[in-house]
């Protein structure tokens, strides 16, 4: 597992990496960042199969990032988490998202930006 600084983050996308959040749908619909997927941390071992690395986890301050690195790690991918998570993102001055959480859209990886 590595640490991903938010200054960093811009080199792991570049390299197609998978902006995993595994917040809440609500604290992700709250401000995310752009590109990022939602994946609670609960659901996290319910779909590792459908991931590919590199992934990047985001949570609020790094804790829960951590936790999913870490799982994920020992599933074989190759992962970093962000360092300060979405809060010391936000401190960093880089814009967030914001969306409505919605029940009826499901995670699907096939549709994560990776390329």
């Amino acid at each position: 597992m590595y640490d991903v600084f938010p200054n960093e983050l811009f080199l792991w996308q570049k390299r197609g990496a998978m902006l995993l959040d595994v917040r809440s749908p609500e604290e992700f619909a709250g401000g995310h960042i752009p590109g990022s997927l939602n994946l609670p941390l609960e659901q996290l071992l319910d779909a590792p199969q459908a991931l590919k690395s590199p992934i990047v986890t985001i949570c609020a301050t790094g804790s829960r990032a951590g936790l999913a690195a870490e799982v994920l790690g020992y599933e074989g991918f190759e992962v970093g988490k962000l360092v300060g998570g979405i809060q010391g993102y936000r401190a960093q001055g880089y814009p967030l998202e914001r969306s409505t959480p919605t029940a009826e859209t499901p995670f699907n990886p096939t549709e994560a930006p990776c390329s």
